[in-house]
């Protein structure tokens, strides 16, 4: 389902002392099916951006056309668009309330009016694409597991509802290393098994090099850049410039070029680095 903004712009508390641009005309189009990563500075413009994608917000003046529908026409139905564009707050463990993970789980698609039995499936399929064994994990309580695990469960609920659209806002924020690792992990499993377009935002730029196949960068409620991993990350200069950086291990390659050692700069990942490493040494190891 694709995704059209035009000239989106949103003003908070106008004409008063404390008038704020949050979005300054915003344009860009999102493909369908697509992992995106959104990433920019605090007080970038990130989050009030996601809040227009499912209508929690409505603009200053622009549109939103999602799957052919503007959702900023006032005669939008906007449970339609819910039902489309699934959002996962920050630390959504949060908003769990049921007394068993099941019941969380099926909040949505039982709101969704669908059948019992459609909603043990998207219960059951939700759960084991989050990584939580049915049998093992639907009687407890949300309220008894891990952060890392609650984290599931909130994404579950979102997931079992079958949007078109997942936006997730900083999934990972306040988990230890297993944890985030096990929840990016889990997100590219979600987007290979749904095929839906999916837009994290996240401050990591190790989180972006992992998972996402494009990127936009917004700095001072714009648009400043939109474009593949490599391309992005290439341009550490501009990123730093707004208050951002490439991934660690970018800096390490063009550390070690600077000691001589020829390797390639425009590296992102580790796997990526290991590989590049492998070669070098596997000619000799000779520096320049």
């Amino acid at each position: 389902m694709s995704i059209k903004i035009e000239n989106l712009t949103h003003v908070y508390m106008p004409k008063t002392p404390f008038e704020t641009i949050a979005l300054d005309n915003i344009n860009l189009e999102l493909e369908e099916g697509k992992f995106y990563a959104l990433i920019g500075h605090t007080g970038s413009g990130k989050s009030t951006l996601i809040q227009h994608l499912n209508g929690l917000l409505k603009p200053t003046s622009g549109k939103i056309i999602i799957d052919g529908m503007d959702i900023t026409d006032k005669k939008t139905v906007m449970s339609d668009v819910r039902k489309k564009v699934g959002l996962v707050f920050q630390y959504p463990e949060y908003q769990l309330f049921e007394e068993t993970i099941e019941k969380d789980i099926a909040f949505g698609p039982i709101n969704l009016g669908l059948g019992e039995d459609e909603v043990l499936r998207r219960v059951k399929r939700a759960m084991e694409m989050v990584g939580l064994e049915y049998e093992k994990y639907k009687d407890l309580s949300p309220f008894e597991i891990s952060g890392g695990q609650k984290r599931r469960v909130a994404i579950a609920g979102v997931v079992a509802m079958e949007p078109k659209v997942l936006i997730l806002d900083e999934p990972i924020a306040g988990l230890d290393p297993r944890g985030r690792d096990a929840i990016l992990h889990q997100l590219k499993r979600l987007h290979e098994e749904y095929k839906h377009t999916v837009i994290l935002v996240t401050h990591s730029m190790e989180d972006v090099a992992d998972v996402a196949e494009e990127v936009i960068v917004m700095s001072d409620a714009k648009v400043m850049m939109k474009g593949t991993p490599r391309e992005v990350f290439t341009k550490i200069d501009m990123l730093e410039e707004v208050g951002l950086g490439a991934p660690q291990i970018t800096y390490l390659m063009r550390a070690l070029n600077e000691k001589g050692i020829p390797v390639r700069e425009d590296i992102f990942t580790v796997a990526e680095a290991k590989e590049e490493i492998r070669k070098y040494l596997a000619k000799g190891g000779q520096t320049s």
